[in-house]
């Protein structure tokens, strides 16, 4: 048996994940002749030599690849169960709201989910630019304060007809009565937040059946309609199974309103569905869950005597997590102490770049080394080097270590995953913690059969100074170290630096955020 100090990074990706070296690693990383490909056509490796690292890749594509994929295993499975409604895909847009990203999902086709009176006042500024469509369907969901509401009031009589308040609390619609102009609610059931025990924040969320029925007679004596029913059970929720079997009463809650109101059409199960960005290995078939959801409200309606709904799902990770990808150096490394692994010191923040693997319980990220995949694999834990803090690492403590070549100072790490919440987190553009600079941005997106790029440069020591009040006056810039082109690793093998080369991309003029 290969021992552990002698197995290859290549070795170890054959062992665990069947992995053989070359090429599709996941549904949106491709490995060829020993570089990284995101999207199967955007070489990290070469964005690397031409820009370094600290570097965020952003490559849009990817978010209309994912658009289409849903559609199609939803159009497979709506053929195989012969079902009379639509599905619709809307992009929950808190996930991302970089314009980017959302233009993007709006161009793939996309309808719209806001969460908030600021992501609504983005859609009404999409609705006014002819982006945001009128035939597309503008879900306001989550508790609305009074700007939501007036927000939601501003957009109906702007003449968006398909903006729907998703009502949280009976009191919303106390707000909304009165508008002139006719609306189409929908509202979100509470048992469906926590049915499981696995959500409790979710418990927080929508209406009781009471509050349900007496929200649809109070529609029916308006001018306005009730069309949509709203059940979320989660977040990457894995278990298909155990998803179907959750939503099977949310099902049944939605047909026992449908006899109650005619106008009753769609049926939105939320989001929930997992993303492949945080764990190799990943599998789910979303072909076959999407055909026995349908399956179920087929034979369900029929039970109730009731037509099938319209199926709205709301695809955040999903749509955005994987279009991303942060490239990171390690510095230094520094030995583990009684035997444990040792350290890659990072030269940017853990923390800040990936805030959910501090508040998420056991979030992960597929993390890839873009080189050095024939040296020996050792287990590893990262720490960022730009703040002085105990918990800028990663995995957390009580997570297994990662395992990386053993190559240390001048390795790059792609990590994967990042595309969705973790800017919308730290923020975008603000002061960080420890000051820790946001790195240098490429955003590459399709223009016909071209990709076109924007750069945006590292956040300046200035910025961050103007932020917290400071007048920053100019300071002598330091000479910079004089380097030689190569890197020794931990093992001291002298490993040559690749000189840059041309992007085979058309490129803009370089910009700021």
């Amino acid at each position: 048996m290969v021992q552990l100090k002698q197995q290859t990074y290549t070795n170890y990706m054959q062992d665990q994940f069947g992995f053989a070296g070359e090429g599709q690693l996941t549904d949106f990383m491709v490995r060829r002749e020993g570089e990284l490909f995101l999207g199967g056509h955007l070489n990290l490796n070469e964005l690397a030599r031409n820009y370094g690292a600290p570097l965020e890749v952003v490559y849009t594509p990817q978010i209309t690849a994912q658009v289409e994929r849903m559609y199609a295993w939803a159009e497979v499975a709506r053929q195989a169960n012969n079902y009379a409604g639509r599905f619709l895909y809307a992009y929950a847009t808190k996930a991302n709201f970089a314009a980017e990203a959302v233009q993007t999902a709006l161009a793939a086709g996309v309808h719209y989910e806001t969460s908030a009176a600021a992501d609504l006042t983005i859609a009404h500024s999409l609705f006014q630019q002819g982006l945001l469509t009128e035939d597309r369907l503008i879900c306001c969901n989550g508790s609305k304060e009074p700007n939501y509401l007036a927000a939601i009031r501003a957009l109906r009589l702007d003449g968006a007809a398909n903006v729907t308040p998703v009502l949280d609390d009976l009191d919303e619609l106390d707000a909304l009565l009165d508008l002139p102009a006719p609306l189409q609610f929908g509202v979100r059931e509470r048992a469906a937040g926590n049915r499981d025990g696995l959500h409790p924040g979710n418990d927080r969320f929508g209406l009781s059946d009471a509050e349900l029925r007496l929200a649809a007679e109070r529609i029916a004596a308006s001018p306005h309609q009730l069309v949509l029913y709203h059940a979320m059970i989660g977040s990457q929720v894995e278990d298909e199974a155990h998803f179907l079997a959750t939503l099977r009463a949310s099902v049944e809650g939605y047909c026992r309103l449908r006899r109650q109101v005619p106008s009753l059409r769609y049926f939105n199960f939320g989001g929930g569905v997992p993303t492949s960005g945080y764990r190799l290995g990943f599998s789910f078939d979303y072909a076959g869950f999407l055909s026995r959801l349908m399956a179920t409200l087929i034979e369900t309606c029929a039970a109730y005597d009731v037509p099938v709904p319209d199926l709205i799902g709301e695809f955040g990770r999903y749509t955005v997590a994987n279009h991303s990808v942060l490239l990171l150096e390690v510095g230094a490394v520094k030995h583990g102490q009684a035997g444990q692994p040792d350290w890659y010191l990072m030269n940017s923040s853990m923390m800040v770049s990936l805030p959910d693997a501090l508040l998420v319980e056991g979030q992960e990220f597929v993390m890839l080394p873009l080189s050095d995949w024939d040296r020996p694999v050792v287990p590893v834990r990262l720490a960022g080097r730009r703040t002085c803090d105990s918990d800028d690492v990663y995995p957390r403590p009580h997570r297994p270590p990662l395992m990386l070549p053993n190559s240390g100072a001048g390795l790059l790490v792609a990590v994967c995953g990042v595309g969705a919440y973790q800017q919308m987190i730290s923020g975008r553009g603000g002061a960080h913690h420890c000051l820790s600079p946001e790195p240098a941005r490429i955003i590459v997106s399709a223009q016909g059969e071209q990709l076109v790029t924007r750069y945006v440069p590292q956040q300046d020591q200035a910025s961050i100074m103007r932020l917290l009040g400071y007048q920053p006056r100019p300071v002598p810039n330091p000479r910079p170290l004089r380097l030689t082109p190569v890197v020794v690793g931990a093992s001291g093998v002298a490993r040559r630096r690749i000189q840059p080369r041309p992007l085979r991309l058309v490129r803009e003029a370089a910009s700021g955020d």
